[in-house]
């Protein structure tokens, strides 16, 4: 069927429909799945003497192509079925028309002779050498992977390999000389062409040709693509496509274009004059293109929404409600302290006790109109070590540094030294108490950076001593003999990639290329809970901003969403087409969106499971993820060395950020969201003008049907400082309560 958005029909089936209505009354094509021509028991056809039905079946078939003077088929097919030379020469009696009961007519709609079309075109490979025979069988649902010949089948049919060249520069051509505004859009389709004239010229053993062919146009390709084409380019045999992942996902995701009606009018209207079937085919076959009424997209449009690896996202993926608003936070009363009396004595009236509310929101006790239903999903209760929490949270942030351009954070960087066993992740908790470090030597290693030290409960004997009812019973129970400024996690066995404070700083999470994650406790620093899901490596793992769940990612291109409390995930999130590097909850815990390999970032809903944004851009994997504090908006940052910026609501991208020379792994809002601070393999922390960014963009301005969005290049006025290091890769940024930047990373001598 065709794969595009307003269900233009294949371009031959409608030539076809129309020969059909006006020289063949009757309809004499059979749409019934039981046509003895298709080969869903194993390619193997059986003889038509079985029931007359069946034979008018595969006559008329016959005949439909031969009329489209598709002899090579017609050979296959006679051969197949066991039928002599001359056994569909006779015309099909009328009595097989839909009124005997027999085959029914197809309708003007053609949907039919679709279906139809595409069952032959399975049934009817052109076969390779008879040493390796093709094996179509449908992929059974007991088995866990599909048949590998089922994936590689639809390479199967193809034309003279000679002709590609020709087919493909023909086409070259033509979008070369139509006019600007829309040769940008046309040549979207070089790209996925490229890459499925190729595959068929592998698959069907015309290595030479396809050599010819990769060389011919792979420098016509945008630079963006080059690590897939490196990848392609191995794939010069048809053994080396068994199992290849990337091939995989070529062939089992149609790659999406997004052109206006115009611009597809004119690609149809070429490939129909010069019947350029082949390539149509491909078109059909391979590529979802999503029409949308309107003026065509420029270069610069098409380029800052291209480079993943199966094109932009549907627009429809993106048109899904989002909840983006913060949840009502609990009414709880802070008491006055000392200072605050005094301040109150001094001036004669009372100190406020919260900063003046800045534009890009911070929490508030209000109910946001964009925020979903308080109990929209489960979240567990505030314990009173949760208020207390909340209380000193609320009075540190009376004493927050209001951030803008013209009053930048200070920056407390930690390096660490000697990092032999190679640092791989950093986290800090909330209260910037505790600093932990996952280590490529299996370790997790936990760091106090306040004069208080790491303490451990004691034993169960010493704390049946212990007076249950005292005030101070919480630090009674810590054992003294057991302070130390650090603790070393033992357990995972493999690198750890992930780690991951709980808010209560009660818990600690990491995950591992053991394909584990593990719960530590942070009073007895043990492993609590080994959760298995995951196959392969686990690149990254989040604790909710509410604690009790958390998300993890990994090799297997699977998140999974798993609760404190229950061995099995609660939700698994697929949709990706390569790994998934970088996952994060959003402050209200209603969605999480994950950074992929594929160079796409999707947003699910947690309480459904449902992918509901799709955001494409980046030109490289993308490695970390940050929400702004009032849940609004997004940054992303890949290996292509750029921080861009997206509205969550409308699913847009609405800023670019370029400065950066290397991979960004570390991405952090200020408390009030005014200033995005961004660390990178380069060495570098840079800060960034998000207040200005997200105020210049007029959302009013597109029409979000089309995306049309023109991101303004204003990276330097936006930039308000770089920050090096001596030679320390930046992998973590984290601001205090008071808007203070702590930064972290190994020194690299």
């Amino acid at each position: 069927m065709a794969a595009v958005q307003d269900g233009q029909l294949n371009l031959e089936v409608e030539k076809d429909i129309k020969t059909e209505i006006t020289n063949d009354g009757s309809g004499n094509i059979n749409a019934n799945s039981s046509s003895p021509g298709s080969t869903s028991s194993g390619g193997k056809s059986k003889s038509p003497a079985g029931s007359g039905e069946d034979q008018q079946t595969l006559l008329a078939v016959l005949q439909f192509l031969k009329r489209n003077k598709l002899t090579e088929s017609v050979d296959i097919l006679r051969r197949e079925a066991g039928l002599s030379a001359d056994a569909d020469d006779s015309p099909v009696s009328e009595s097989a028309g839909a009124g005997s009961g027999g085959v029914p007519s197809v309708g003007a709609d053609g949907g039919d002779a679709n279906s139809l079309l595409s069952r032959v075109s399975i049934a009817t490979p052109v076969a390779p050498p008879a040493t390796a025979p093709p094996k179509v069988v449908a992929a059974s649902g007991g088995e866990d992977q599909p048949d590998v010949n089922v994936v590689l089948s639809a390479y199967s049919q193809q034309g003279d390999p000679v002709l590609y060249p020709l087919y493909y520069n023909g086409l070259k051509k033509f979008i070369e000389s139509v006019l600007d505004c829309h040769r940008a859009e046309l040549s979207q389709v070089f790209y996925p062409l490229f890459v499925h004239m190729y595959l068929e010229l592998v698959y069907n053993n015309h290595e030479n040709e396809a050599k010819q062919f990769f060389e011919k146009f792979s420098g016509d390709q945008e630079c963006y693509y080059e690590e897939d084409l490196r990848i392609l380019s191995s794939m010069s045999k048809k053994e080396h496509m068994k199992g290849n992942e990337t091939m995989l996902d070529f062939r089992t995701s149609k790659f999406v274009l997004r052109i206006s009606r115009d611009s597809y009018q004119l690609l149809k209207r070429h490939l129909q004059e010069r019947q350029n079937n082949q390539i149509w085919n491909i078109i059909q076959e391979h590529l979802y293109i999503d029409i949308f009424d309107g003026m065509p997209r420029s270069k610069s449009q098409i380029d800052a929404m291209s480079g993943s690896l199966a094109g932009e996202g549907k627009r429809d993926a993106n048109k899904a409600k989002v909840f983006y608003g913060l949840l009502k936070e609990p009414e709880i009363e802070v008491p006055l302290d000392d200072e605050d009396e005094e301040a109150e004595n001094e001036e004669g009236k009372p100190k406020k006790k919260k900063p003046k509310k800045d534009s890009m929101g911070s929490k508030s006790k209000k109910q946001d109109p964009n925020a979903p239903q308080q109990t929209r999903i489960p979240l567990p209760e505030l314990k009173d070590s949760d208020k207390l929490d909340k209380i000193m949270n609320m009075k540190e942030a009376t004493k927050k540094i209001r951030l803008g351009p013209d009053n930048l954070p200070s920056i407390c960087f930690y390096s660490f030294l000697n990092a032999y066993q190679g640092l791989t992740a950093v986290d800090f908790t909330d209260d910037s108490s505790l600093i932990a470090g996952g280590f490529a030597d299996s370790t997790v290693r936990v760091w106090s950076v306040t004069p208080k030290k790491l303490r451990r409960v004691k034993s169960a004997a010493d704390l049946s001593n212990i007076d249950k009812e005292s005030d101070d019973v919480l630090e009674r129970i810590m054992d003294e003999k057991t302070a130390s400024e650090s603790k070393i996690l033992y357990g995972h066995s493999g690198p750890v990639y992930g780690i991951s404070f709980s808010p209560d700083r009660n818990y600690l999470l990491s995950s591992s290329e053991d394909g584990t994650v593990r719960l530590w406790s942070l009073q007895t620093f043990t492993c609590l809970v080994g959760y298995k899901g995951h196959n392969y490596p686990v690149w990254d793992t989040q604790f909710s901003p509410y604690g009790y769940y958390f998300i993890s990612g990994g090799h297997d291109r699977v998140a999974r969403l798993w609760a404190t409390d229950h061995y099995q995930p609660l939700r698994m999130f697929a949709g990706h087409l390569a790994d998934i590097t970088c996952t994060l909850f959003h402050p209200n815990s209603n969605y999480v969106a994950t950074g992929s390999a594929d160079r796409t970032i999707r947003l699910w809903d947690v309480l459904t499971g449902n992918c509901v944004r799709i955001l494409t851009g980046h030109k490289g994997p993308i490695h970390s993820l940050a929400f702004s504090p009032n849940g609004k908006f997004m940054a992303s940052g890949a290996t292509d060395g750029r921080v861009l910026l997206w509205d969550v609501g409308h699913g847009l991208m609405v800023g670019e950020l370029k400065g950066h020379t290397d991979t960004i792994y570390a991405l952090k809002f200020s408390r009030d969201g005014e200033i995005l601070a961004s660390g990178s393999m380069d060495n570098t922390v840079k800060l960034w003008d998000t207040l200005k960014a997200f105020d210049d963009v007029e959302l009013d301005d597109f029409t979000a049907a089309t995306g049309h969005i023109h991101l303004p290049e204003n990276s330097q006025e936006l930039l308000l400082g770089t920050y090096m290091t001596k030679s320390t890769p930046v992998i973590h940024l984290h601001f205090t309560r008071r808007n203070l930047l702590l930064a972290a990373g190994a020194y690299n001598p």
